[in-house]
């Protein structure tokens, strides 16, 4: 009996598709509700240090003196604390989580090496 049921499952996996997809050329689609990435749009921050101050596990490092904003994405929660204290309103939580920008050549030489693995 237990033959049969590893050779059914054994069909069943040479016949159907791959488990998993093909990332970063095939994205799988986001939840509505999904959090995501922090960005922030940086020309109408005003670098008050309030995200700094409100996040929750001191992901955010804003240096007045040198106007500038860093986030480090392993400590980031996306609790989203910073984007409800923002007085500009210039720091959001967009649905692109995890999603690297890929220049078009970098893609191209990643999928040809993909292609011949």
């Amino acid at each position: 009996m237990a033959l049969f049921n590893m050779l059914a499952t054994i069909f069943k996996n040479l016949f159907s598709g791959p488990a998993t997809i093909r990332y970063p050329f095939v994205q799988k689609p986001t939840f509505e509700a999904t959090r995501g990435r922090l960005d922030i749009g940086i020309a109408d921050c005003i670098f008050c240090g309030i995200c700094q101050k409100k996040c929750p596990t001191h992901a955010i490092s804003v240096v007045k003196t040198e106007k500038s904003w860093t986030v480090d994405r392993f400590s980031c929660i996306s609790c989203g604390a910073c984007v409800e204290a923002c007085p500009k309103k210039c720091i959001w939580l967009s649905q692109k989580h995890g999603q690297a920008l890929l220049s078009s050549e970098k893609s191209k030489a990643l999928e040809k090496f993909v292609q011949n693995a």
